[in-house]
């Protein structure tokens, strides 16, 4: 199979952990017989360094002819670099939020996976973290209170603002399809989270992923309350496979989910359209203060490059092969700064990524 990948290293520590993610990618390439062809394009505070923006359209237009987006990280120091002098709409995050838009990426996936061998990093209590765990969070990323309409006014000498959170039908269920399809692909559980109990848009959202699971009968489907899931996430978070959800509460149940797992180095992402294509990128931010001395932790990375064969390309079979190699240089003990332990052995980004390359 042919891969047409564009790739946006982006800024800090981006362009190294892209680099150990492409090398992994050559690597399942020439062992199953695919070919790789990547386009790189720039984006966030590399592309205002040459052309004055964030993002261009042309850079829109490699990024939708592509089959998919490898993302590295975008932006720098809010303290002292010069592009958090510019206007919001011109500094390197309104890249991101500008192709979000321009690709409609309307699922985000976050996986929240506790290795065995980094369990000691979890802030669980042993015997939770002793059980592990391997949740997706899919969250609704372009609707809800965050896209709905909003203002602030004064009414008789008191001020009021008014945040509008609107889902159609339409919008739940394409996420929901989305949710129910990436179940199949793992453990046949789904989690659907809402506040049911008080909102309009959540008995909708309850309403909708009931028509939908008709159509999924080998998927095992349950409804939460989101208060709830977020006691069941540091209570037993073993529990869980896929959990989907709106806009706010996947942006908060999400960020919980992370940290449980003891390391954000780790975590990788995905944001989806309504057909194969994303854009997959880790959840971590830019590390401007390690970037370019060889510190980054490229797995992040390495595993959202997993993410991309799998829900973009259907390789299942490649996607596992660069799991089970992350998993195997863990076993044999070796860590980058983030999450090295007494016992183990310390490497950099680069080493970090041939080990894996070479476990393919």
């Amino acid at each position: 199979m042919r891969l047409n990948i564009v790739c946006i290293p982006g800024d800090g520590i981006g362009p190294e952990i892209v680099t150990e993610a492409k090398k992994v990618l050559n690597k399942v390439a020439e062992k199953y017989g695919h070919e790789m062809v990547f386009t790189d394009i720039l984006m966030g505070g590399a592309s205002i360094d040459v052309h004055g923006v964030p993002l261009t359209d042309e850079a829109i237009a490699a990024a939708k002819a592509a089959d998919a987006v490898l993302m590295g990280s975008i932006g720098g120091d809010t303290n002292t670099s010069p592009w958090y002098q510019l206007p919001p709409e011109k500094r390197p995050e309104a890249g991101l939020l500008k192709i979000r838009k321009a690709l409609n990426l309307f699922a985000n996936l976050r996986p929240a996976v506790l290795y065995e061998e980094l369990a000691a990093a979890c802030p669980l209590k042993e015997e939770i973290s002793a059980a592990g765990f391997d949740i997706l969070i899919m969250r609704e990323l372009t609707g809800g209170l965050y896209f709905g309409e909003r203002k602030t006014v004064e009414e008789n000498g008191v001020r009021k603002a008014i945040d509008t959170l609107t889902y159609d039908e339409n919008e739940i269920r394409r996420i929901a399809i989305k949710g129910f399809d990436i179940a199949r692909k793992r453990k046949k559980k789904l989690t659907s989270v809402d506040k049911a109990n008080v909102l309009d848009s959540s008995r909708l959202w309850r309403a909708v992923v009931n028509e939908v699971a008709k159509e999924y009968p080998d998927v095992k489907v349950e409804h939460m309350l989101v208060d709830n899931c977020a006691m069941q996430l540091v209570k037993d978070p073993a529990q869980f496979d896929v959990v989907l959800t709106e806009n706010m509460f996947g942006d908060i149940l999400s960020d919980e989910a992370s940290m449980v797992t003891g390391s954000i180095g780790m975590l990788a992402s995905a944001s989806l359209n309504d057909t194969k294509f994303g854009l997959y990128e880790p959840s971590h931010g830019s590390a401007p203060d390690i970037a370019g001395k060889d510190l980054a932790n490229p797995i992040a990375t390495i595993l959202s490059a997993s993410m991309m064969l799998r829900y973009s390309f259907d390789l299942d079979r490649e996607a596992d092969a660069i799991d089970a190699a992350v998993k195997k240089v863990l076993q044999d003990g070796y860590r980058t700064g983030d999450i090295m332990s007494e016992g183990c052995k310390k490497v950099g980004c680069k080493e970090m990524g041939s080990l894996i390359t070479e476990r393919i």
